[in-house]
């Protein structure tokens, strides 16, 4: 009995310790990614005010006149991001809603999956998809007058591509809600539309608004699309058919291997993901708020 207890307590201790492995390596990871753009940053701002970088309006890095205005890099990825978000986020709610409360069991087993394999498409596919289908397309029967390269086209395109994470974790949020709720509901003689927005939105509202937050964080961070679809010109613009740059496609461009390693120019790289990376840390810290605030408990 005693040797038993000691194998159980020997095998407990190695998972516990295997577990705690598994942890800090994430944090570690973390923390290695945090120093090495604050690092490299930290050289580009002694070169470059912190203020013109961040005011500026003008992103020049690889020209003679050089200017190191972030402001037309951070306008297309919010133009793009946002652009995204108006198309996934009703879709993908709406998606989820009808999942979760419309949809037979038979016919929910078939759609999530299919929403999930959806989300598996590479993002270079959904790139080329946008640049050879979406934008001929859209040029050819709605306006004539948009760039070949342009942030409506990347923008739908990415939408589409970040609906199955909307509609999944939100419908998960809805399952969640516990079936007397709804039946409550029923029993007031509430419909089935009434129950679902007046009852099921707002007791998962912390999850759906946790799927918002994760699909624009995607948005934000996706590289491939944009780098096809948005075109490679830092325009300071609210004009969706134009061309634009967004953040990762500059640090794709750039770290192609052409720029020098250790210039200003490829300086610019770390700034701008430094940048990227505090508009998202803020982001999820606004989204823990929200989520913290509207979480119900049951």
């Amino acid at each position: 009995m005693a040797r038993n207890r000691r194998a159980r307590r020997l095998s407990e201790g190695t998972i516990h310790t295997l577990l705690l492995l598994c942890a800090l390596v994430s944090i570690i990871t973390t923390v290695g990614i945090v120093v090495t753009l604050l690092t490299e940053s930290v050289n580009f701002f002694r070169q470059v005010p912190v203020w013109d970088f961040i005011s500026g309006t003008r992103w020049t890095p690889n020209f003679a006149d050089q200017s190191f205005g972030v402001l037309p890099l951070i306008g297309g990825t919010l133009l793009v991001a946002v652009g995204a978000s108006i198309v996934a986020l009703p879709v993908g709610l709406a998606t989820a809603i009808f999942l979760s409360e419309y949809a037979p069991d038979r016919l929910r087993r078939v759609l999530k999956p299919a929403l999930e394999v959806l989300a598996g498409i590479p993002t270079v596919v959904y790139g080329y998809f946008a640049l050879t289908f979406i934008t001929p397309n859209f040029v050819r029967f709605l306006n004539p007058d948009a760039a070949v390269f342009n942030a409506f086209s990347a923008a739908l395109v990415m939408g589409i591509m970040i609906i199955p994470m909307v509609s999944s974790l939100s419908e998960d949020a809805m399952a969640a809600v516990p079936r007397s709720l709804r039946d409550g509901a029923y029993a007031l003689g509430a419909n089935r539309l009434q129950v679902s927005l007046r009852i099921v939105v707002p007791a998962a509202l912390s999850g759906i608004i946790a799927s918002f937050i994760l699909a624009i964080s995607r948005a934000i961070g996706e590289t491939m699309i944009v780098t096809i679809a948005a075109g490679a010109v830092p325009n300071l613009t609210a004009n969706p058919f134009e061309g634009v740059q967004t953040m990762t496609a500059y640090i794709a461009q750039t770290s192609l291997g052409d720029t020098p390693q250790g210039s200003i120019e490829f300086l610019t790289i770390f700034a701008v993901a430094m940048t990227l990376f505090v508009i998202t840390f803020l982001l999820n810290i606004v989204a823990n708020l929200v989520v913290r605030r509207y979480r119900e408990v049951y």
